[in-house]
């Protein structure tokens, strides 16, 4: 399923360059963007969007005041703003994420994988929820604001999940380590940390005696 993205930013050239940076992530499309709150909330009702990439400061209506307008579309705030205040006020107006300007194609790229995952499990699930689910959700949700643990890398970190997500099964510490260069230690760090931010699952395998081997999953 594609993910159809506004991307809204009052500078012509960095909607531009966000645009691109979408357009580099599998599974999402630039369906339009725009330089204003008027033609922003024109577009969303004309394109119906599921991901609105929005800047705070517009030239005519702050952000904020274009994320309590917007209704059944998902917001990932993007500016330059860093104060808490904007922030909370953000968070409190049902914004998904919120990243920072400036940021990498990475940066944007590893928070709209973790929104794809997020979407892709509600159109898995039935119309009730159950409680493990409701907590990965929100696990899912919180992963890019979740810090590393001391002693681990970023780029390590995507490494190790790409490994995972790529497999399409499973892998135990030992093989992720394989894939990876990394020691098998290391590996099983970054795996359980993805675990614990809902980006992969523990699946423990039993076998015919002993301790059940501990295989890890990309959650999808």
């Amino acid at each position: 399923m594609t993910i159809k993205v506004l991307v809204v930013d009052d500078d012509f050239m960095v909607a531009r360059i966000h645009s691109g940076y979408v357009a580099r992530v599998p599974g999402f499309q630039v369906v339009a963007s725009a330089h204003n709150a008027r033609t922003a909330l024109s577009a969303v009702s004309e394109h119906r969007p599921d991901l609105v990439l929005l800047d705070i400061y517009l030239p005519d209506m702050s952000g904020l005041e274009v994320l309590k307008a917007l209704t059944d579309v998902d917001v990932i705030m993007v500016s330059a703003a860093r104060d808490l205040p904007t922030v909370k006020e953000a968070m409190r107006g049902g914004a998904v994420n919120y990243l920072i300007k400036p940021f990498t194609a990475g940066a944007l790229a590893e928070r709209l994988e973790q929104y794809a995952g997020t979407h892709r499990h509600l159109t898995a699930i039935g119309p009730e929820v159950r409680q493990d689910e409701v907590d990965r959700l929100f696990g899912v949700a919180k992963a890019a604001s979740t810090p590393l643990p001391k002693g681990l890398s970023p780029a390590t970190c995507a490494l190790v999940a790409d490994a995972l997500r790529d497999t399409g099964g499973d892998l135990s510490a030992t093989e992720a380590a394989a894939l990876t260069g990394l020691s098998r230690v290391s590996a099983r760090r970054y795996l359980e940390y993805l675990c614990a931010v809902g980006r992969a699952e523990l699946r423990p395998k039993y076998g015919t005696a002993g301790r059940p081997e501990h295989r890890y999953r990309w959650f999808s």
